[in-house]
């Protein structure tokens, strides 16, 4: 997964230490200030911890880089365990709302247990069919954040863990960017730091980090979500210890208090939200748009255009329940909105309780000194009393303003809008939210939006969040202790300055796919909007974009031809600036836990465009779900965003985060680790196996015939029969296995050569290409892994993702990894690696046996077996990885090439160079005109049930293959660009 780089340091960062707490609390009150007093303070924060019954946090650190407003986020925590009996340990830890937890891995008495993403299931089969000792990461709602809590034992004298990465798209409010980190470790932290690293394409402009943020009814915005008035200082004071560097694109801040300096601001270890606001600078035009393998995003947030007119209808809840704080803050954010109110707008109140009363009746006023007077005066004498009538509320408001569009004072392109407020459930008239919504759905007619606001915890908010998207609105919530006249000002300033409707941006035919929401009814100032998708052809020259929207008085067309190699080259370059960054906060000294975590937020970003695609695919797919009309369309929409939250490993409404935990015994020692060890012809089904009959393997129907030219799913997921003995394996030798080591089979010469690939991690190879021919290429990307003790080697690499791309008769891919299997054919699925699944998709079928192997067929003439090496709880050394095995060939030209499809149809001699001297005669082969000196081994293939012998060729196979190692990098996995030289043929 994400953090697979970082087991090694973290295995060894959970070794047993006794009595390492009390050197780190020394240490860390040595660290004083001298403006502390040095006696009293130290005794008091030293009480403090000694008191501690629950497992101390030793470490808590927080990485985010920040790529061009997508942020990932990684949380390293330690606790260590003081006392000799197990005790449980509790990791906690708050997220944005709108974040997606993207990985959860927990290290243990020196085991890793690194979490699963899985579908949600039906709740009486989750209840029934919940896996022994396994918990799910529950992501408990809260109105501003979300709680992700794990709870886990640990063994005396031990420590635990824990890592958690997320990920999320900041959003543009007010004309600000606003990152919020919670520090919250309920306790106070010997080694606690945040480092925040901001890295655009455009200047960052307008930085700073506000005060530590505690109480959600704090003044400056109390939603993490709204920068809301009342506005803070012009300078407010940074946070103690806070440094901030700013660099032009780059900018990194830390904060990183030692244990007394955390005592001064909070003992219980709740220290509060850290804020970092900040914007980039942005010219005139189409936007920001950046390229990065195979996939785009199109940031747009035009500014300096004139404001266009709103015709605004306040519809506000004066049942009982308001009464006290709630009508009081609603009437002074209500005042404060009069007054900002533009000449141009037109507007009108509407309350309701067990009745409905409009302020000014059948009819929509211009702002006028005399007509805001009056206003004021009807929300003045507002009193709560009553029941909640929303649907009556809601058909008077859009009655109201709908008549008012189709009179003479309407301005044709003016923006309309309903403002609803409650703080309670219907009661009062029609209560069912069905009706509600199909009522206020008939009564809208899509000629306006309704922006819904919930006050309190006894509001439905899932009939307030579909009543907006499903009228073009948003949905805010107001918790019951916030400053609700903020917020609702807040929320109020947003969508006051509205500068173009009806806004759609189309891209060049034929040239994108899987493009995510690209019409928008509304564009409000200092907002901004982002659309990414997929490029069909990598090789164009440039994307022709076209926005075409409303603005006042005329109608606005902005087009131009972006050059897609140069956006390629630049979203590069500042990726790259990115991933420096993070290696360098990696590397600086005092970086404890926060050393890996560089390592696993740089290899994340290097896909972050991609990422950016895949979060808000998933967002707008459960929107969608949300606003459907029938079960049918719901279904759709449910499977699309669930398929994509596998494939991005994300944990959304739809899918459950599943970690295995440790069995910690009565003594407080860890149960051992199961081990399996099956004899050769053992019944017993090990993780590798695969199928007996390979090469000439089907997808199979549930009743076990052959499948059909359909793209059907057979799903026999769940059964745990035995399997009988393995066969022989009947497929070719031709592979590349293990750290990868390269088996080659010359059949007509009798010959087996082997050869190995030193090559670095994130290096992606090519492995078969065949573009121009039979249109099929095979891309393996290598990921890292320190060698076992006792090696020669300092690293080892492994194969973590294997791409097969189809481009005849229609383009097509697979993409594989040791967890899930991506099949986009006629439809896009991702397949679980741990069930046993056939689909046929036209010209690409896949077949998987659960948790050993995957079997890829093309055209019926060329198949491929990749293995699925999985460890349960892996050693350092260990990493789940793949092995590519070719099943049959017969459909691949003679022209084909690659590290393994160059030797498909050559024949290989094999000689001796004569004796010199004292030296013995030397073999050699002799491969088309070269001589490659080698020596015979033996490898083990099939996931070691085989050995064969085999000529093995040195130095990263230097004359065996044509051109050198470099020739067969990649820039991206889909990458199918023809081989630099030609054919094989030299």
């Amino acid at each position: 997964m994400l953090l697979l780089p970082l087991l090694t340091l973290l295995i060894s960062a959970s070794a047993s230490v006794l009595g390492e707490l009390e050197d780190d609390i020394d240490s860390d009150l040595a660290d004083f200030d001298l403006d502390i007093a040095p006696r009293r303070v130290p005794r008091q924060v030293k009480t403090i911890l000694t008191k501690e019954t629950k497992p101390h946090v030793q470490e808590l650190s927080i990485k985010t880089t920040i790529i061009s407003r997508y942020a990932f986020t990684a949380v390293y925590c330690a606790m260590l365990n003081r006392h000799s009996a197990a005790t449980e340990g509790v990791f906690q830890f708050q997220i944005p709302a709108g974040a997606y937890v993207s990985n959860f891995t927990m290290i243990i008495g020196g085991r890793v247990y690194q979490s699963e993403v899985r579908p949600k299931e039906k709740r009486v089969k989750q209840e029934n069919g919940k896996a022994k000792n396994k918990e799910s990461g529950d992501a408990s709602p809260e109105p501003e954040v979300e709680v992700f809590r794990m709870a886990a034992s640990i063994p005396g004298r031990n420590r635990a863990v824990f890592l958690l990465t997320y990920e999320e798209l900041l959003q543009r409010r007010l004309g600000r960017y606003e990152h919020v980190t919670s520090l919250r470790p309920l306790q106070l932290v010997s080694r606690l730091s945040l480092d925040v690293t901001i890295v655009d394409h455009s200047p960052v402009t307008d930085l700073e980090v506000l005060p530590l943020r505690n109480s959600r009814s704090t003044g400056a915005g109390s939603a993490s979500n709204v920068p809301n008035a009342p506005r803070i200082p012009a300078k407010p004071e940074l946070p103690i210890t806070t440094v901030i560097k700013n660099e032009k694109n780059v900018c990194k801040i830390t904060f990183s208090p030692n244990i007394v300096q955390q005592a001064k601001i909070a003992t219980n270890g709740i220290l509060g939200d850290f804020v970092i606001r900040y914007d980039v600078q942005r010219d005139m035009g189409i936007g920001d748009i950046q390229v990065l393998n195979g996939h785009f995003v199109h940031y747009f947030a035009p500014k300096d255009l004139p404001v266009v007119p709103k015709n605004v209808v306040f519809v506000i809840d004066t049942s009982a329940s308001m009464l006290g704080t709630k009508i009081r803050q609603t009437k002074d954010a209500l005042f404060t909105i009069l007054r900002d109110l533009r000449p141009g707008d037109h507007f009108n109140f509407i309350s309701f309780s067990n009745k409905v009363k409009v302020w000014q009746p059948n009819r929509l006023v211009p702002v006028t000194p005399l007509s805001v007077r009056d206003a004021k005066k009807f929300i003045y004498m507002l009193g709560p009393t009553g029941g909640t009538n929303i649907d009556g509320a809601i058909q008077t408001g859009s009655s109201l303003l709908r008549d008012y569009l189709l009179g003479p004072d309407a301005s044709p392109n003016s923006v309309s809008l309903i403002i609803f407020l409650t703080d309670g459930r219907p009661t009062v008239g029609e209560v069912q939210s069905t009706a509600i919504l199909g009522n206020t759905r008939s009564a809208v007619q899509e000629k306006f939006c309704i922006f819904t606001i919930g006050i309190g915890n006894d509001v439905d908010y899932r009939l307030l969040e579909r009543m907006a998207l499903e009228n073009c609105g948003m949905m805010r919530r107001i918790h019951e202790e916030a400053d609700a006249s903020a917020m609702l000002k807040g929320f109020y300033d947003e969508i006051g300055t509205p500068l173009l409707s009806d806004i759609r941006i189309n891209y060049t035919e034929d040239s994108v796919q899987y493009v995510t929401q690209h019409l928008f009814t509304n564009y409000f100032n200092g907002s901004e909007i982002v659309i990414a998708g997929k490029l069909t052809n990598q090789s164009a020259e440039s994307l022709h974009v076209q926005v075409t929207a409303s603005n006042n008085d005329r109608s606005i067309i902005l087009e131009t031809d972006v050059p897609l190699r140069h956006r390629q080259t630049e979203t590069e370059k500042h990726v790259k600036a990115a991933t420096a960054a993070m290696a360098a906060g990696a590397k600086a000294p005092g970086s404890g836990g926060a050393q890996g975590l560089g390592v696993a937020l740089s290899s994340v970003a290097e896909d972050f465009v991609e990422r950016v695609w895949g979060f808000l695919s998933v967002k707008e797919g459960l929107r969608s779900r949300l606003r459907s009309q029938t079960s049918k369309e719901r279904e759709g929409h449910t499977h699309q965003a669930t398929n994509l939250s596998l494939t991005y490993h994300f944990l959304t409404p739809l899918t459950n985060l599943v970690v295995e935990k440790p069995e910690v015994l009565a003594d407080g020692t860890m149960a051992p680790a199961p081990t399996i060890t099956p004899s050769a012809g053992d019944s017993v089904s090990t993780a590798n196996e695969l199928p007996s009959d390979t090469e000439d393997r089907k997808p199979q129907k549930p009743d076990g015939k052959p499948g059909s030219q359909t793209s059907s799913l057979s799903n026999t997921v769940g059964k745990a029969e035995r399997r009988p003995a393995k066969k022989s394996i009947t497929i070719s030798k031709t592979s590349a296995d293990g750290d990868p080591h390269f088996v080659v089979e010359f059949p007509l010469s009798k010959l087996t050569v082997c050869f190995n690939i030193n090559g670095e991690p994130g290096h992606i190879l090519r492995l078969v290409s065949d573009h121009k021919y039979s249109g099929v290429t095979v891309n393996g990307k290598l990921i890292g892994a320190p060698a076992p003790p006792g090696s020669h080697k300092q690293q080892r690499t492994y194969f973590s993702t294997i791409t097969i791309v189809v481009d005849q008769p229609k383009r097509a891919y697979i993409e594989v990894t040791p967890k899930k299997v991506i099949l986009d054919g006629r439809d896009r699925m991702v397949l679980p690696c741990h069930s046993t699944v056939a689909v046929d998709s036209g010209a690409l079928s896949v077949s998987i046996v659960g948790k050993s192997n995957v079997t890829v067929t093309v055209g019926g003439s060329i198949s491929f077996v990749i293995l699925l090496h999985q460890y349960k709880n892996p050693a350092p050394y260990q990493r789940d990885h793949l092995g590519f095995y070719i099943g049959n060939s017969k459909g691949l030209s003679h022209n084909c090439h690659g590290l393994l499809g160059q030797f498909l149809y050559e024949e290989v001699g094999l000689a001796e160079l004569p004796a010199q001297g004292d030296m013995k005669p030397s073999p050699v082969l002799k491969v088309k005109d070269r001589s490659v000196p080698v020596v015979q081994k033996s490898r083990r293939i099939y996931s070691g049930t085989q050995s064969v012998d085999c000529w093995f060729a040195r130095n990263n196979a230097a004359k065996l293959i044509d051109g050198q190692y470099e020739d067969y990098l990649m820039s991206h996995m889909f990458d199918t660009g023809d081989w630099p030289h030609g054919t094989n043929r030299v």
